[in-house]
């Protein structure tokens, strides 16, 4: 006879991984969606189970709801953030970056564009277009009439289509452009930089105030290619490595320090040319990169 103890069949254990993706995409921080995650056991150890019908819906309602408050107070903060603002990283799993479209949704380039969702459409979208909830379904969570959901949804999947990025997704092309980029950085060759970036290249840099990072976004082949290359012959004089790494799904680069990420640059590619380049160096904002993400009650 097989023994199974009473929390491999408890719905929160069963979820949980649903329930960090869901918080991950809705605020684009690995910390805060630990929280939230956090927080929806506290709630979940506290509620009357027998009265509640549909775990998992009940769940993921209760992520939604927390995160809307979480998203709604973060604005303000993020307002007198240091410099340019970018989502955490994290180093693809399953069960976040399954599959071309689920990938996708938690690019670093997609969670950029939710970021200029409402908090509500930012749910709407989330919980719709990556999660494939009915609008009933997500009236429910909401507490919003299925014809407000509707439109809210409709008004969100067209703001994300107009400036979704539509950039190359081929893994081996990425893979091949990739390489010469590092290679090319490595070798501090500015002509085989320049020559692999788009002529609208824009790249961005968040230090968050805590360490050296420019508090403006550079522009153009010739200033992005200089930076690139300043960048890669410091963390070289200070002892660190470049490698490639799949950061959000995607390809990408990390820098290690003793085999600990003190950086990762993600970007978008277009026609074989880099175009958005987003770099994160905020020592806060790399944790789920390094393995260290706290541990979350139930699991």
């Amino acid at each position: 006879m097989t023994i199974t103890s009473e929390s491999e069949h408890d719905p929160f254990t069963e979820h949980r991984r649903l329930l960090f993706a869901t918080a991950y995409r809705m605020l684009g921080t690995v910390t805060d969606a630990e929280d939230i995650v956090q927080d929806a056991w506290l709630t979940w150890n506290r509620a009357d189970r027998s009265a509640v019908r549909h775990p998992k819906a009940y769940l993921v309602r209760t992520v939604t709801n927390l995160s809307l408050n979480r998203l709604t107070s973060a604005r303000a903060t993020r307002e007198e953030y240091v410099g340019p603002w970018l989502p955490e990283p994290l180093a693809a799993s399953p069960d976040i970056a399954e599959g071309t479209e689920m990938a996708e949704s938690v690019s670093t380039a997609m969670l950029v564009v939710l970021e200029t969702l409402s908090p509500v459409e930012r749910a709407v979208f989330v919980l719709h277009e990556v999660f494939g909830y009915s609008h009933v379904e997500i009236g429910g969570f909401l507490d919003r009439p299925e014809a407000t959901v509707r439109q809210i949804s409709h008004r969100a999947r067209h703001h994300v289509q107009d400036r979704r990025p539509r950039f190359d997704t081929d893994s081996a092309r990425r893979g091949e452009v990739t390489a010469r980029f590092m290679k090319a950085c490595a070798g501090g060759d500015l002509n085989a930089v320049m020559e692999l970036l788009a002529p609208e290249v824009t790249a961005w840099s968040d230090g968050g105030g805590k360490v050296t990072a420019s508090h403006h976004p550079l522009h153009g082949p010739d200033h992005v290619a200089r930076w690139l290359l300043r960048v890669t012959t410091q963390a070289e004089a200070a002892g660190a490595t470049v490698t490639t790494a799949v950061v959000n799904g995607e390809l990408g680069a990390l820098v290690l320090m003793e085999d600990v990420p003190v950086g990762a640059l993600t970007f978008d590619l277009e026609a074989g040319l880099l175009r958005n380049l987003r770099f994160q160096v905020n020592p806060d904002k790399l944790r789920g990169l390094r393995g260290d993400r706290k541990p979350t009650a139930g699991a």
